[in-house]
């Protein structure tokens, strides 16, 4: 083991913190919010930490292992992540980091334990679909972790823009892994992009409600952040993203929609001379590793992706990222968007809006589960339980013919049913949770998540509509989703090089002024609402307020209807 060592019993000072940063890191020194994360993972409290893409969040947990006896495991969603995580602690000349995963051969996955049993490794990384193996979990709480990392942790929570259904049972891994007469390892939770909801779920899931939560601002000023608008037609469309990608400073990424878009954007920008390749699921394992390889290297100019082209794209160069279409919300537009700048370098964030295309988004967030299909899993979990007793597990095939579903409704509607709280799923099959409860109880509740879920998501979409047709300063609307404020223009987006920008927020101020100065609301306060329940105050702009419901997404109310009619009182 290579942990580092103060020479006493006493937890390291922040002056030691910053020694290792330098000696081992080659960091000058921390930057904002990382010191406050360590010293909590030190002094032995759980950290959600949300910094943006470039801001050190991998240091945060990679500086508190060093400190820390017994190896650090690391959840990472992607084996290339996984992959280039295990090579970057190796160019920082922090050699002992193993990975465990699917693509490795049984003997190099063998010598990974054995490096970690014998102290030759400090740092693990699986995905969360090994920890859902019963042996994993076994060699794990053999070894004694002391510290427990969830990176991309937005994806615990199914209101997260990656979300990912084996990461709700990561609470449950972190529990197993307390030896006899133990106690459980450290969580340390990791993101870029995390609005208020996406927080809340993540402790919650992770049964880590007492954490600190550092939170070091979601501001690139780097990146410049325009909208194209584009009302002639999808052919007109078109021709924009390809004249926006082929003049955009490179390297970059467009995104679209649909496997099909991928090749044709990708075959226009080739016939300009670009390199050029199209990337998303259709493609073979090895194809897509191709072009995620030569992106990475270089050799690319531009990659056209769906989303597949997500998580583990570590490229610090990129000068733009262009979408060709309307993402589902913000959430998933700016953890997309900033990919771009990484390197502190110029970026570009480009949005080519058509109302129309919204349509497609409000398709897939409008629709809900069917009932008798979700009558059906419940009903198979239900009836493999012993009687009474604790549920027997029903296995997962059986789920499937009993109800007569394919194998991803299935999986599906039992994620639902977990996220309900009714069942728990395990990789052996699922149970029901409580026998008290009966099945049509259990598919109420999971029919009213699914409802609340949908209404938050056609909420997300209108603030995404907000943003592409504000006349206002985007980055001021865009840091306002996530609950920060900006006082004043950016200076570095469209609206405001246009000057309409500056306009608007002068007829805000003097609106705020007549109003009395947003209502007496501010960002982070508790809010009750007669019809529409508890929420919380995202941000305050002029005559306006925009306020997250738990159950209903948000809303942007305006503050003389809220001050008129009461509508808001303090929770």
């Amino acid at each position: 083991m290579t942990s580092t060592s103060t020479g006493s019993g006493d937890r390291p000072s922040r002056a030691d913190v910053e020694r290792t940063a330098r000696e081992r890191f080659g960091f000058s020194g921390l930057r904002p919010g990382q010191g406050e994360a360590v010293d909590a993972l030190l002094a032995g409290r759980d950290v959600l930490a949300v910094m943006p893409t470039g801001r050190g969040k991998s240091a945060v947990y990679q500086l508190a292992a060093l400190w820390m006896p017994g190896p650090t495991v690391v959840v990472s969603p992607l084996i290339a992540l996984q992959r280039d995580q295990v090579e970057a602690l190796a160019r920082t000349g922090v050699r002992d980091a193993v990975a465990v995963n699917s693509s490795q051969s049984a003997r190099e996955n063998g010598a990974a334990w054995e490096a970690l049993s014998t102290g030759g490794a400090e740092f693990v990384f699986l995905a969360p679909e090994q920890l859902a193996r019963d042996d994993v979990r076994e060699r794990l709480r053999a070894l004694g972790p002391s510290l427990f990392v969830v990176d991309e942790a937005h994806c615990v929570s199914s209101w997260g823009h990656d979300f990912r259904p084996d990461y709700l049972r990561l609470g449950d891994v972190v529990t197993d892994l307390v030896a006899p007469g133990g106690s459980r390892p450290v969580v340390c939770a990791l993101t870029a992009t995390a609005a208020p909801p996406v927080r809340r779920e993540v402790l919650s899931r992770l049964g880590i409600p007492g954490a600190d939560v550092v939170v070091q601002g979601f501001d690139r000023p780097n990146i410049h952040l325009e909208v194209l608008h584009e009302t002639d037609g999808e052919a007109a469309k078109r021709a924009v993203v390809v004249e926006r990608a082929a003049t955009a400073a490179k390297p970059g990424i467009v995104y679209v929609a649909t496997r099909k878009d991928a090749e044709a954007y990708a075959d226009d920008l080739s016939h300009l001379g670009l390199d050029v390749e199209a990337y998303h699921a259709g493609l073979s394992a090895d194809d897509r590793t191709w072009v995620h390889e030569a992106f990475t290297c270089g050799d690319l100019d531009v990659v056209v992706a769906t989303s597949a082209f997500g998580m583990g794209i570590d490229k610090p160069d990129v000068r733009f990222v262009l979408h060709a279409s309307v993402p589902d919300s913000l959430d998933s537009y700016y953890q997309e968007v900033g990919r771009a700048g990484r390197d502190g370098g110029p970026g570009l964030a480009t949005l080519c809006y058509r109302p129309e295309d919204l349509g497609l988004q409000r398709f897939h967030a409008g629709g809900g589960p069917d009932v008798e299909a979700l009558a059906a899993v419940a009903g198979a979990v239900h009836d493999a339980g012993s009687g009474g007793g604790e549920a027997a597990v029903a296995p997962a095939r059986e789920v499937r013919d009993a109800a007569g579903l394919s194998a991803s409704r299935t999986t599906s509607l039992l994620n639902l049913l977990e996220q309900a709280g009714a069942v728990r799923v395990t990789r052996g099959g699922a149970s029901w949770v409580d026998a008290s409860v009966p099945v049509g109880a259990a598919v109420q509740r999971a029919l009213d998540l699914a409802a609340e879920r949908r209404r938050t998501d056609r909420s997300r979409l209108e603030m995404l509509r907000g943003y592409a047709e504000t006349t206002g300063c985007r980055r001021q609307f865009l840091l306002g989703y996530f609950g920060e404020r900006l006082e004043e223009p950016c200076g570095s987006c469209d609206t405001c090089t246009s000057g309409s920008a500056a306009r608007v927020h002068a007829q805000k101020e003097a609106a705020a002024a007549s109003e009395g100065a947003d209502g007496g609301w501010a960002v982070d306060d508790a809010v009750e609402h007669a019809s529409w329940g508890p929420g919380v105050v995202m941000s305050t702009d002029g005559d306006r307020i925009t306020v997250l419901f738990e159950r209903e997404g948000y809303k942007t109310l305006a503050l003389a209807a809220v001050t008129a009619g009461g509508l808001l009182t303090a929770a």
